[in-house]
Formats: C-alpha cells, sequence, structure tokens
C-alpha cells in the first residue's frame, strides 16, 4: 500500500463523527477520478431524508434542498433501494430507476431534485454506495457528473467497489456515533405507503388508487405497475382513469403538479 493512501485512510478514520467526514472522503477520492458533486443522505422508512453530507459545491439551493428533504426523496430511486432493503454495495442510479423515471417529473424538476442543475441540465449520471444499517434505514454516499463530463467508466466503477467495504464501516461507525438516536430496534415496516404519499391524497383514495399513483410518480410505467401488482395493464388503466377522476387532473403531470404543491404548503 502507497504511503499516500495511508494518509488518506487515516484521515478519512480521524474525521469519523465529525462534519468533514464526506468532505475528506470527497478529497481522498478526487486523487483517484474525477466528478462534479456528491452527497450523503440517511434514509428511513417514513421519516424525512437526513443531509449527511453536502458536496454540492453550493450549485443546488436552500429551497430545492428543502424540498428534497421535506418529501421529494420519496421519489429517488435510492431511497426506494433502501427503504425495501436493497443489496449493498456500488450502484448506479440507471440500475435502479423505475423503467420511465427518467421522462419522470422529478427527474426533471428543479423544484426537488438536487441533481438538476440550472447550466447543466439533469446530470448525465449519478452512482451511489448503498449502506444498509438496519432494516429500512440505510446511508447513500452519491458521485455526480455533469452533461459535458462525462459517464463513470467501468474501471472508475471496479476501482470504487473495492472501497465498498471500507466505506461501508466508515458511514456505519459515523451513523451510529453521530447519529446514534435515528437508531430504534424496530422491526421491518409491512406497509406500502408513507404517510406523505397518504396526506397528499387522502380521504380521495382508495389504498390501492394510492399505491398506485405512489408508482407513478416514482417513474413507472403501466406495463412496470401491473408487473409489480401481478395485475393486468388494462387493470392498472382502469385504476388510473379513476385516480385521475377522483382527483379532478388527466395527466401524470397534474399528479406531479399535486405533489409539488404538497411540499410547498410544507415548507
Amino acid at each position: 500500500m502507497r504511503s499516500e493512501d495511508v494518509r488518506s485512510i487515516s484521515t478519512i478514520v480521524s474525521a469519523i463523527g465529525s462534519d468533514d467526514l464526506g468532505k475528506t472522503i470527497d478529497t481522498a477520492l478526487r486523487s483517484k477520478l474525477a466528478f462534479d458533486m456528491s452527497c450523503g443522505y440517511l434514509f428511513r422508512f417514513n421519516h424525512n431524508a437526513m443531509l449527511v453530507h453536502n458536496g454540492y459545491n453550493a450549485s443546488v439551493s436552500e429551497r430545492t434542498l428543502g424540498a428534497y428533504i421535506r418529501g421529494g426523496y420519496l421519489l429517488d430511486p435510492f431511497y426506494v433501494a433502501c427503504v425495501n432493503d436493497h443489496p449493498a454495495g456500488l450502484w448506479r442510479m440507471s440500475d435502479l430507476a423505475p423503467d420511465s423515471f427518467f421522462s419522470s417529473g422529478f427527474s426533471i424538476s428543479k423544484d426537488i431534485h438536487p441533481c438538476v442543475s440550472s447550466y447543466h441540465g439533469t446530470l448525465v449520471e449519478e452512482v451511489g454506495f448503498i449502506i444498509p444499517l438496519q432494516p429500512q434505514v440505510a446511508i447513500v454516499y452519491s458521485l455526480m457528473r455533469n452533461l459535458n463530463s462525462g459517464n463513470f467508466q467501468a474501471w472508475e466503477m471496479e476501482q470504487l467497489t473495492t472501497l465498498a467495504p471500507f466505506f461501508a464501516s466508515v458511514f456505519e461507525l459515523h451513523c451510529r456515533v453521530k447519529y446514534h438516536d435515528c437508531f430504534t430496534d424496530a422491526e421491518h415496516a409491512d406497509v406500502r405507503l408513507e404517510d406523505a404519499f397518504i396526506e397528499i391524497l387522502q380521504g380521495q383514495l382508495t389504498d390501492t388508487q394510492r399505491y398506485i399513483a405512489k408508482l407513478i410518480l416514482q417513474g413507472h410505467s403501466t406495463a412496470s405497475i401491473a408487473a409489480l401488482l401481478k395485475i393486468s395493464e388494462g387493470t392498472v388503466k382502469v385504476h388510473k382513469h379513476n385516480i385521475y377522476q377522483r382527483l379532478d387532473i388527466s395527466t401524470n403531470a397534474e399528479l406531479f403538479r399535486m405533489f409539488i404543491n404538497y411540499l410547498a404548503k410544507a415548507s
């Protein structure tokens, strides 16, 4: 092991429990590969996201970050993966995202999606380390590149993957030291809807309709919803028609606007 690698590891370990951990990891990684932004979030089912590392380099407004933390995270594939106990390791956002995610309201919204910048547009790629801490609780440390920086190449993914066990140990200890109040002995929640989704659509939809509305907002197509619920696409279309009718809307875009309006009221 090279002496500079030993120094990097020592600096990272020394930063555990401090606000500088994410920045210290960023510095170490930038000696290996390039990235434009980074972030770290603690995700827990039915709790607001917690920003544990802000590596957006002042390119994301406080308003957007606030909206994401209050509820925008519910549409983030990394959050969805974490609360569904997705396997640990390094993952590309594109591998986690539903089939219609990149044309969804969340993916292109500057109001609630931190990875949409006013200069570059939607980032070309985000990769993240999923680090499970307990059932439906995980931390995600992500690296992002702008459109003009290109994709993370296979060799870069391989290099990052070798670091996954180390980062898992570092972030787990960091969270237990700094965010110990977030750990409980609660069992896995056997529910499909977070309170925010229920509140947005309360009193107007059935449980099944609310769940389908949630899947639409998260970027699932009719075919994807049918496969998840093990029902026909025709049945999904009937549900969507009834959802729109009950909410007095006619498009997915209007459904997303309802979600945005809810977050605005919560601010």
